[in-house]
């Protein structure tokens, strides 16, 4: 079975608390977007195999651990102990999604390896089952089982689906820098008076005055993670017509909102020129795309 998996950006992003446990607690708008991984995964007999292809332009990200490391290989493991099933599979990863850009790559792989094998072993489970799974892979991967926008909040586990805001023209751009996400949220406990954006009004925005929702855009992160590049791909898109322009999750990627495709098209090209990885695409209402 072979499908597309879609990332995610932050149009908001707040982290209201943190818990005994060292988890932060958050408030934030997801929107799934046209941006993908190609997953292929096939049945086997026995033992569980992953293998990874990544495209020329993420030749200088860190590279993509093609063993049990991977979160992929983890949600296979984790299929086949609940289900019981005594088999293993073949994983092929084609990555579309840049890493450590805030943009649940990671996530959205290993949600799409537990669709896929639900489907492939006869046993589907239902869409709850699967996000449950999910969550004890990792707090992003719940959400990609449903997709689209969401009010997402708790440590990540609590999805609340708001209506469409898909077929948004957007440029999506990271440089070669990267942000850990253990670097992110140490940089987050350690500002003083911090101001928070407003997740719940962009919610509001999104169901009264869709078109508008783009003033309530917001990610507390910025404030913590100070990237020249960053600032320079922002800056870049601000110039080129961008309605709003804004650091995705705990960063690196920058995606910016646009009017029309010809602007968003011409603010890809010149990133592109300026050696950021650059691309076009749209809001999009689902994470996965059977092919």
């Amino acid at each position: 079975m072979k499908i597309k998996t879609a990332a995610k950006i932050n149009l908001a992003l707040d982290v209201t608390g943190r818990l005994e446990n060292g988890y932060h607690l958050l408030e934030s708008v997801f929107q799934t977007v046209g941006l993908y991984d190609e997953i292929t995964v096939e049945l086997t007999e026995k033992d569980i195999s992953i293998s990874c292809e990544l495209p020329e332009m993420f030749a200088d990200s860190d590279p993509i651990p093609c063993d049990e490391r991977n979160i992929a290989y983890k949600a296979a493991k984790l299929f086949f102990e609940f289900a019981g099933i005594d088999s293993g599979c073949r994983i092929h990863i084609r990555k579309g999604i840049p890493s450590q850009a805030g943009m649940g790559g990671g996530s959205t792989d290993a949600a799409a390896v537990l669709y896929c094998l639900s489907k492939l072993s006869g046993r589907e489970l239902p869409q709850a089952e699967l996000a449950a799974m999910g969550k004890k892979l990792g707090a992003d991967v719940p959400f990609f089982f449903t997709g689209g926008t969401a009010f997402v909040s708790g440590i990540g586990e609590e999805i609340a689906p708001l209506p469409d805001w898909s077929g948004r023209t957007l440029v999506i751009a990271k440089g070669k820098e990267g942000v850990s996400t253990g670097e992110a949220y140490s940089r987050i406990d350690a500002l003083t008076l911090p101001v928070h954006p407003d997740a719940k009004g962009l919610v509001e925005a999104i169901k009264s005055s869709p078109d508008k929702a783009h003033r309530f855009f917001g990610n507390l992160f910025e404030q913590a993670i100070r990237l020249d590049e960053i600032e320079r791909i922002k800056s870049e898109m601000r110039g080129r017509g961008a309605l709003a322009s804004l650091m995705t999750g705990s960063g690196s990627a920058v995606f910016g909102l646009f009017s029309s495709d010809t602007e968003a098209d011409s603010c890809a090209e010149e990133l592109r020129k300026m050696s950021f990885f650059a691309q076009t695409c749209k809001t999009v209402s689902a994470s996965f795309i059977d092919m």
